[in-house]
Parts: C-alpha cells; structure tokens; sequence
C-alpha cells in the first residue's frame, strides 16, 4: 500500500454509450495494480444509450465511502461537454477540467459550446478542452475510443497519479482482445510527443 496518497477523486461525465464504465473499470484495475484502497460508484441513465451517465471513482490509502463529495473532485473527465456542465456539483477552484471538446446535437439544442465553457469557468479556471472524438476518428479510424485517448492524456500530463504501465496492463485485462490493439494505440496517442498543441485549449494558461 502507497503511503504518500491519502485520497484521489474522479469525476466521469458523459452519455450512455461512450465506454465511461470501461474508463472505470481500467482506472480500479490500475488502482489496483499500485496497491491502493479504492471505491467505485456508477449513477444515472447506466441502461440508457444516450442518456446521462456519471462514474466516480476515489482511490488512495484508504477510502470509506465510493462517492465524492460536493466540491472534492480533484479530476472532472468529461466525454461530452454539456454532460461536463451536470458535474460541476463535485467541482472547486481546485478541480481540474478534461473534456472532450464535443457536444451532441440534443445538447446542442439547449447550449452553445461557447455558453458552456463560459459557465464552467465560473467554477475552475482549470480547463483542458481537447477534440478527441475527432483525433480519434481521424488517426485511429473511430470515435469509440475518445475516452481512452483523454485517460492517456491525463495520464501523461500527471493530472491522475497513475503509472502509465498500470494503465497498460489494465487496459490488457479489461479490454477484450479483438479491440486492444486499437484502444492501445490510442492510449499511446495521447503521449505528448504526438500531441497537437494546436488543437489543444488549456483553459488553465489563461
């Protein structure tokens, strides 16, 4: 058990069908892999394509309850921005914002992508907005795999103090084997060697 970690709270947003229970299941395997406690919760929508669904995972030395707290969210990963916008219940000036720089046209309907960036700005300034379901589909043919490749660019960039090679190999016993190559391969796009910096925002620079 790690001893210089006493807590870790993750935040995921997004819509039913976009992998965030796989994104769960990779950061608990991972978790794991470096020996700390850890918790997990799915709520919301989880039957319903489409529909909101939102994940928290807490993990360090040692961790009671499976949900975080109002305002306790170190990291908000967001798959969809709208859906990013519900979480900011879990959100401080602390809490750092990932978000996949996308919106689906129901939300669209509601917001802007202007409006809601200008809205979660009032609660961090910490914001990275990244367009990975267009990365993905342009370098790895797909858009599925948009969450995989924003947990590889946390990773990287140290926002979860996970080991890239824990990630790894929980990605090799979570995923099944007809999809591992491609989900590798875009977890290992997220490296910042093959990060674009032109299509990356960080809200956090301003």
């Amino acid at each position: 058990m790690k001893k210089n970690l006493k807590e870790f709270n993750i935040v995921i947003a997004g819509v039913g069908g976009q992998g965030l229970i796989t994104l769960l299941e990779v950061l608990a395997e991972a978790a794991i892999v470096e020996g700390y406690d850890l918790k997990t919760s799915e709520l919301h929508g989880l039957a319903q394509r489409g529909g909101s669904v939102e994940v928290h995972i807490r993990f360090g030395k040692e961790i009671f309850s499976p949900l975080v707290s109002q305002g306790k969210a170190d990291l908000i990963l967001g798959l969809e921005m709208a859906e990013s916008l519900r979480a900011v219940y879990f959100a401080s000036p602390q809490t750092t914002f990932l978000i996949n720089k996308f919106i689906i046209p129901v939300s669209l309907e509601k917001s802007s992508p202007s409006k809601i960036f200008k809205n979660l700005k009032k609660f961090s300034k910490k914001i990275i907005l990244i367009p990975a379901t267009n990365i993905c589909q342009k370098k790895v043919g797909t858009f599925v795999t948009a969450g995989i490749y924003l947990l590889g660019y946390a990773i990287f960039k140290k926002l979860i103090p996970l080991k890239s090679n824990s990630i790894i190999k929980a990605i090799e016993k979570i995923i099944p084997q007809k999809y591992l190559e491609i989900n590798l391969k875009t977890f290992n796009l997220a490296k910042p060697s093959q990060v674009s910096l032109s299509e990356i925002w960080e809200g956090k620079l301003r």
